[in-house]
């Protein structure tokens, strides 16, 4: 991969998805297609976005029975996702049934905890400790259960790769400076995540939202 960026294409029209990704091509690593395009458009539009020549991360989060888990990801084989993500919260039996489901050459990663919670988030869901704890956590987790990584906030990801120093981490809710979060609880910036530890940086609507999205990538990208 040429860049770190993996640019989050979360929008239901194909044709959208696929324009972003041509615009930004010359300036990310690859294509991040989540719930809301797969949820769209399915495996046929995954397909027809991995043929733009981009690596492709499905980022579907799954969390089932050990079982089910299993049976989906050997559904998905033959779009070959570069990256696939399922909950660590699911238990290392699931997390250990995924990876042995999972095409050769496909990295599995498991989200510790996502950028849109907090603190009061985990204590509402009855989880004890703060984020940093939780992250770490699951971590181990993950690292004991033979998957390839984890997805985690800039916040979390140098203990994590201190942790797990051959892990392959993955850190989403990255904004540029002066850029507002949304939704997202815990940022960095790009260039943090990075000198953190971050394997690959997960951007969405700095990008996609921009008046000129290709532009827009290539400013992040200067900075890193």
């Amino acid at each position: 991969m040429h860049s770190p960026i993996f640019v989050a294409i979360d929008t239901t029209d194909l044709d959208r998805a696929k324009a972003i990704a041509t615009r930004v091509k010359p300036h990310v690593g690859g294509i991040k297609l989540g719930l809301e395009f797969f949820c769209a458009n399915g495996p046929a539009g995954v397909q027809t976005m991995a043929h733009l020549g981009l690596p492709v991360f499905l980022d579907l989060k799954l969390h089932d029975i050990p079982n089910t888990v299993a049976k989906a990801i050997q559904a998905l084989h033959l779009l070959e996702p570069a990256i696939l993500t399922v909950h660590a919260s699911g238990g290392q039996a699931m997390l250990e049934d995924a990876k042995a489901a999972a095409p050769t050459g496909t990295k599995v990663v498991a989200v510790t905890m996502l950028t849109s919670l907090d603190g009061d988030d985990l204590r509402a869901t009855g989880v004890t400790g703060d984020p940093h704890e939780q992250v770490l956590r699951l971590t181990e987790l993950a690292r004991a259960s033979g998957v390839d990584g984890i997805v985690c906030s800039g916040k979390e990801v140098a203990a994590a790769h201190a942790a797990w120093k051959e892990g392959f981490f993955v850190v989403p809710g990255v904004r540029p400076e002066n850029v507002h979060s949304g939704d997202q609880k815990r940022v960095v910036t790009p260039r943090a995540a990075l000198d953190s530890g971050a394997s690959i940086l997960v951007i969405g609507r700095p990008i996609t939202q921009a008046d000129d999205p290709d532009g827009a990538a290539r400013a992040i990208e200067a900075t890193l």
